[in-house]
């Protein structure tokens, strides 16, 4: 069947992400090694519960502290946290502008308020806009809906909400747990390669 719709991963996709700069700022301010607690493929629940929604950032930044045994400013943790957050090139929100009007196109991110704030306020500098709400149909944040990849709830309740057929869904993330879980609710699911730029893909699947 055609491809009508698209789900786009933002961070690795869309957003040059850096998840190794996060352990390593973790790792210049505390002994415990931060991967023992997270990393791009899995993360404790502590994590989890945050890109639910289910806890706010002062739980998250105290129980963080506990976690890793930090006394320090929270401030620190904060930097840390967001130090995985790199550049949105004008050239993806341009390749955003051209699938918009082809495609029924969302955003699907495992992220927390922390992080929204601060890409927000990046995008704000950089490229004069708020959000990323008028280049989608529909954007999701993972904080803001109470669900997160890979669980397979999630791409079910994007595609019933939005009345989506799975089999005419592309779903592209740069994390492989992700895409096996999209692929299980019956989306065309597919991995971007780490240094692979996501046109290159849609040029290889023509869908632009």
């Amino acid at each position: 069947m055609p491809i009508k719709n698209i789900i786009l991963d933002f961070g690795g996709v869309i957003l040059n992400l850096a998840i190794p700069k996060t352990i390593s700022a973790f790792n210049e301010l505390i002994s415990l090694p931060f991967e023992e607690v997270y990393t791009q493929s899995a993360q404790s629940d502590l994590f989890n519960k945050f890109d639910k929604g289910q806890i706010s950032e002062d739980h998250f930044f105290k129980q963080l502290s506990e976690t890793i045994f930090y006394e320090g400013p929270r401030n620190n943790l904060v930097k840390a946290w967001n130090a995985m957050l790199l550049d949105l090139p004008s050239r993806r929100l341009e390749l955003l502008k051209q699938l918009k009007p082809k495609y029924a196109t969302f955003l699907l991110s495992n992220t927390c308020e922390t992080h929204i704030r601060a890409f927000e306020e990046e995008m704000n500098k950089r490229h004069g806009i708020e959000n990323l709400n008028d280049y989608f149909q529909k954007v999701y944040y993972s904080c803001r809906i109470g669900m997160r990849k890979p669980d397979i709830e999630i791409f079910e309740w994007v595609l019933r909400e939005n009345n989506l057929l799975a089999e005419e869904t592309v779903f592209i993330d740069d994390s492989i747990q992700h895409v096996k879980g999209a692929a299980a609710a019956g989306i065309q699911a597919h991995l971007l390669q780490n240094g692979r730029e996501l046109k290159d893909l849609l040029d290889e699947l023509k869908l632009v």
